[in-house]
């Protein structure tokens, strides 16, 4: 039985369930299908690569307590992070990757590495 590819509309032979007839069509279709998906992950992982290279320069710069305003104009992203941690006293840090930041005043933050156990 011949099929038409639907990313070159050539004919071609093959299994009942081959849809396109070759793996580059089949890659262009997946490419185009999948586009906007791609193009919203690499953003969002741009800016979360992003603020964790802020939070990593000012920490091995010595930098532990930066005010709102210099990570801002850093161009650091409050609304992107990977995960949250409560203390049992209550104090909240927002990590990105292995920093993170925890509010310690009015407009001021304490940044802080996450050690983890490496065994």
């Amino acid at each position: 039985m011949k099929k038409i590819c639907p990313v070159c509309n050539q004919e071609f032979e093959g299994r009942s369930d081959k849809k396109f007839c070759c793996d580059q069509c089949r890659n262009t279709y997946n490419n185009h299908k999948y586009a906007d998906f791609s193009n919203q992950t690499r953003n969002i992982n741009r800016i979360l690569k992003n603020n964790r290279k802020i939070l990593s320069d000012l920490f091995e710069k010595g930098i532990y307590k930066i005010h709102k305003e210099k990570l801002l104009k850093a161009g650091y992203n409050f609304d992107y992070l990977t995960s949250i941690y409560e203390t049992k006293s209550k104090k909240t840090y927002h990590y990105c990757y292995d920093f993170g930041i925890a509010a310690i005043e009015e407009g001021w933050f304490l940044i802080v590495e996450k050690l983890e156990d490496l065994d």
